[in-house]
């Protein structure tokens, strides 16, 4: 029987409904969360000894490192601006290498 002024005749119908309608924002930040995921695990693998390590622009581009996903970016007192993807920070050094370290073992 249900309720009079139910708007759909099932759970099924109603979750297939709600599921349409939020899609196409869920795909973007879907897309987005998975980008940042990526650039994460392949921070975190650069990163291996002492939380901290070097590692090539080239490197990170072949890895599909993309750089314009970040969720944040610090600035210590001497004035170096690290990027960071969640825990991990990666800072540009000379000749396209690029220093990446875990938050903790940034220098002040």
């Amino acid at each position: 029987m249900g309720r009079s002024d139910k708007k759909f005749c099932s759970d099924a119908c109603r979750n297939a409904y709600n599921n349409k309608l939020n899609s196409d924002s869920n795909n973007f930040v879907r897309n987005i969360n998975n980008t940042l995921r990526k650039n994460r695990r392949i921070l975190e693998e650069a990163c291996k000894e002492d939380d901290k390590g070097k590692i090539s622009k080239s490197a990170l581009l072949r890895e599909g490192f993309d750089f314009a996903y970040f969720t944040s970016t610090r600035t210590t007192q001497k004035g170096a601006t690290y990027v960071f993807v969640y825990e991990y920070g990666y800072l540009p050094l000379e000749n396209e290498q690029y220093l990446v370290v875990k938050d903790r073992k940034i220098p002040s």
